[in-house]
């Protein structure tokens, strides 16, 4: 495994009920990791983009997503380093209303999400339909913090936190599987946190 930053080589690790196998409960903590250094993104600069293969491929501005209907998720989030989050509150706009604008393929089978900041990872589409993934840009009420992948990142909330994207930009849908930053360093390709798909191999 390769390129592995600080942060992402894991802590101790206290099992707990409830928790997926390896994690500990982070609390009142959010820590923060990121691949690449935190960008100066305002709102007004912010554009999200879903191309590849879909019927009509289209990009959103801050105003543009804000006008999609609402939508919330309340729940837990788990990170590969070990630690979970419970009770954590996001909202923002359901991934699907942005993927019924652009009526995906029926050949469309995965996605790569990339950031303003060139960060990429791949998700099977199965994981981002269905009311399963967002675009968010609140966090308990406030603004998402520019650290935590504001003005707005993909939630995947069901995988691994690397796969909710910081400071989404673009959706590419594909008929394949194509890795991203992380999964070409070492980590699975998925990312259950329940079936404890770390890394490749797992």
């Amino acid at each position: 495994m390769n390129s592995t930053t600080r942060g992402f080589a894991g802590r101790p690790r206290a099992a707990r009920p409830g928790l997926p196998p390896g994690q500990y409960d982070a609390g009142d903590d959010w820590p923060v990791l990121s691949a690449e250094v935190t960008p100066d993104l305002a709102p007004a600069d912010w554009t999200f983009r879903i191309g590849g293969l879909v019927t009509e491929p289209r990009t959103w501005d801050w105003e543009q997503a804000h006008a999609l209907p609402a939508s919330a998720y309340s729940g837990d989030i788990h990170c590969v380093t070990g630690w979970s989050k419970f009770g954590v509150r996001f909202g923002g706009v359901s991934l699907d209303a942005f993927l019924d604008a652009v009526r995906p393929l029926p050949s469309a089978t995965h996605a790569v999400a990339y950031a303003h900041t060139g960060y990429t990872t791949n998700l099977p589409l199965a994981d981002l339909t269905g009311g399963r993934a967002w675009i968010v840009w609140e966090y308990d009420g406030q603004p998402l913090a520019p650290e935590h992948g504001g003005p707005a990142r993909l939630l995947v909330p069901h995988l691994y936190f690397w796969k909710s994207a910081k400071w989404i930009a673009n959706l590419e849908l594909l008929d394949h599987d194509e890795p991203g930053f992380w999964e070409q360093n070492g980590y699975h390709p998925r990312g259950n946190p329940w079936q404890e798909q770390r890394y490749s191999g797992d």
